[in-house]
């Protein structure tokens, strides 16, 4: 499966929702991870801008570094959507082809308006189907 940069930080910000439930269970060993060195520098770029945050620029970038080694890393491809509004969103649908990943997990809208052509699934719905 592969986690969108807002489950990411959504999950480090609020450990107790489905994000942050996901997140510690990949932590944990207990699922398998597929993310790209884009969606980790977007979390870099991203999380010290959350309130939540309490981490500091060096510890965020040591918590990417070592997400490095906890996931499958993969090269995303341009993904050509025409439904993608955001620029940053092809890079991550081209994550989760790149992976041949079973998942893709996100809260963001427009690529959970593609979920009819590709297995996209908010956080809620991974973890109705597969959490403990």
């Amino acid at each position: 499966m592969v986690l969108d940069t807002n489950v990411l930080v959504s999950g480090l910000a609020y450990p107790a929702g489905f994000p942050g439930r996901i997140v510690k269970a990949w932590q944990q060993g207990g699922l398998g991870v597929v993310l790209s060195k884009y969606i980790l520098e977007e979390m870099v770029r991203v999380l010290p801008k959350l309130s939540r945050n309490r981490r500091s620029p060096s510890e965020i970038r040591d918590l990417a570094d070592s997400f490095l080694f906890m996931a499958e890393i993969v090269e995303p491809g341009w993904a050509v959507e025409e439904a993608l509004r955001d620029r940053a969103d092809p890079p991550v649908l081209g994550t989760l082809l790149a992976a041949r990943a079973d998942y893709l997990i996100t809260g963001d809208k427009d690529l959970l308006a593609l979920a009819g052509k590709y297995p996209i699934v908010t956080p809620a719905v991974f973890w109705g189907r597969h959490g403990s």
